[in-house]
């Protein structure tokens, strides 16, 4: 991705900012895992949209008075120990290449501290602004509510000794700027997607009864990887027979046994951007009446969805559709006798944002406009007849409506069938 867009969203996001005010921001680092292993890192979500970095523990400052709108960044020096041990580090003039930032703007780490006090929080001939800031701005994620957000720990000695400074969100602006895709975040969405498609079809080409869930897991997360993706954009699901009634089922352990629907929720990244699709095939090859009816039911809801994205109307209007729909389906196959019902069978939403998470960030009480990426995913869950059924689709909104940006991955019955039937 240029380094412009990220220029572009760093001077956006200033704008919004009150005079007088900084903001804060850090790529985060990998947690813990065991005696003498760390997690595998993974970026900041808002930290590399503002970036383009996939570094730990760097920070972003933005600081902005009336005459000034200014950008720093402080990151890793490199050393010795950290070349030989972890492999080299970024250099200020690389950073610089990625950012955008100026290279005259570029600090090392364990230069912030001195930077922050002396040029930011006491009136020196050094001091960045005009007057001594009023406002800092914080990103105020929280993994669960009622617990203190990452930012606090990480920059505690701020808010600790600085509590005449008033801490704003930062992260609901940055929020609201995420929820419109550019045409490079959609082409990285777009090859998110390509790079899915090549694992779903490895797993049709390697899905015959008797292998086990995890099996199909590893050929997806193999194939994938081969295409060019880093990886998975969440935990995949591979779930066959009774496991598909089951919303978030991610054991992927169980033999997949003849006659079964098999249910694929799976995504792939492309640079930091998340495909997220649903597919639900017969490991035979072929659709039993009884399951083809049921599909055909949510195929058609999943169809009759997308039509209505455009412009100008609410997430909760799609939800609304897909659910009636659904509903409407159940009671022609006797499922149900009443509307009211349709949560037996149906307990999810029908759509959310795509983007750099797979449940993307943005607001729902605001209209979907141009520029917002979202899935559309009506399924149905039978426990009692073994059958789990999700087809899911990621939607590009356009001035005029849609495009649909995986379209070309099978989802007809016929298809699905002809596509096993060439495989014997």
């Amino acid at each position: 991705m240029n380094n412009k867009e990220f220029i572009k969203r760093r001077k956006t996001l200033i704008e919004q900012m009150d005079d007088q005010s900084f903001a804060l921001l850090s790529s985060g680092q990998a947690k813990h895992k065991s005696l003498d292993q760390h997690f595998k890192y993974f970026p900041e979500r808002n930290f590399f949209y503002l970036t383009g970095l996939k570094r730990e523990k760097f920070i972003l400052l933005l600081v902005k008075n009336k005459k000034a709108m200014l950008d720093f960044i402080f990151i890793e020096e490199a050393s010795d120990y950290a070349t030989k041990w972890l492999g080299s580090r970024l250099s200020k003039e690389e950073v610089s290449q990625i950012t955008g930032i100026d290279t005259q703007r570029i600090f090392y780490l364990n230069e912030f501290d001195n930077f922050i006090s002396n040029r930011l929080l006491v009136d020196s001939r050094q001091l960045l602004l005009d007057r001594l800031p009023s406002v800092m701005y914080l990103d105020m994620f929280r993994a669960a509510s009622l617990e203190k957000p990452v930012s606090f720990d990480t920059f505690f000695k701020i808010v600790e000794n600085y509590p005449e400074l008033t801490v704003k969100n930062i992260n609901s602006m940055i929020a609201e700027l995420r929820r419109f895709k550019s045409n490079d975040e959609v082409a990285d969405i777009r090859k998110a997607i390509a790079h899915t498609k090549k694992g779903i079809y490895s797993i049709f080409d390697y899905a015959k009864a008797g292998v086990n869930e995890r099996e199909l897991e590893a050929t997806f997360e193999y194939n994938i990887k081969l295409s060019g993706s880093t990886g998975v954009s969440f935990d995949t699901i591979v779930a066959n027979g009774k496991n598909a009634t089951v919303l978030h089922y991610v054991d992927n352990d169980q033999e997949i046994l003849d006659g079964n629907l098999v249910l694929l929720d799976l995504g792939a990244y492309h640079n930091e951007y998340a495909a997220d699709i649903s597919r639900t095939f017969p490991v035979n090859g072929k659709f039993t009446q009884r399951q083809a009816e049921l599909y055909q039911m949510v195929l058609d809801v999943n169809k009759e969805t997308i039509k209505r994205v455009k412009p100008g109307i609410y997430v909760s209007e799609l939800n609304e559709f897909a659910k009636n729909a659904l509903a409407e389906g159940m009671i022609k196959l006797g499922l149900i006798k009443e509307k009211s019902e349709v949560s037996k069978y149906y307990y999810h939403n029908v759509s959310h944002y795509l983007g750099l998470d797979v449940h993307d960030v943005g607001t729902y009480s605001k209209k979907i406009e141009a520029g917002v990426v979202l899935t559309v995913e009506p399924g149905i869950y039978i426990e009692e007849e073994k059958i789990g059924i999700r087809i899911e689709d990621d939607i590009l909104v356009t001035e005029d409506g849609y495009e649909n940006l995986s379209k070309d991955i099978i989802k007809e019955i016929k298809d699905i069938e002809d596509y096993f039937n060439k495989k014997e």
